[in-house]
């Protein structure tokens, strides 16, 4: 099995290499064996995993959702469903802040909102 070094493995998903550790420390990514010498080698599936945490940041999870998210993947338990539902949930909360922000955006416009 390959392995990458965190300057490896931050450069293939694209993260800074400090952002590979604080993801460690919070437990989005399992820690790694370390070499001889000291260096830790992450499995390349690790690569994927954080352009996965990425990409759910960038649709508005937050890391503790997406520490739900990245558990219920490892759960044998856990059915497509499970997931599914997850996702409907958050989709959902997102919908609400959008029609509330649309609201506001409406009431600013009218000078209901907003002393000028």
């Amino acid at each position: 099995m390959k392995s990458l070094t965190i300057g490896h493995l931050a450069k293939e998903a694209g993260v800074n290499l400090e952002t590979v550790r604080y993801y460690e420390r919070r437990g989005l990514l399992p820690r790694p064996p370390r070499s001889a010498s000291g260096y830790r080698l992450f499995p390349t599936e690790a690569a994927r995993r954080l352009r996965f945490i990425r990409r759910a940041q960038e649709l508005g999870f937050s890391l503790t959702e997406i520490g739900e998210l990245l558990s219920l993947r490892v759960s044998r338990r856990t059915t497509s469903t499970d997931i599914r539902a997850r996702a409907e949930a958050k989709i959902s909360d997102i919908e609400a802040k959008i029609k509330g922000l649309e609201s506001m955006k409406k009431t600013d416009l009218t000078g209901d909102f907003c002393t000028r």
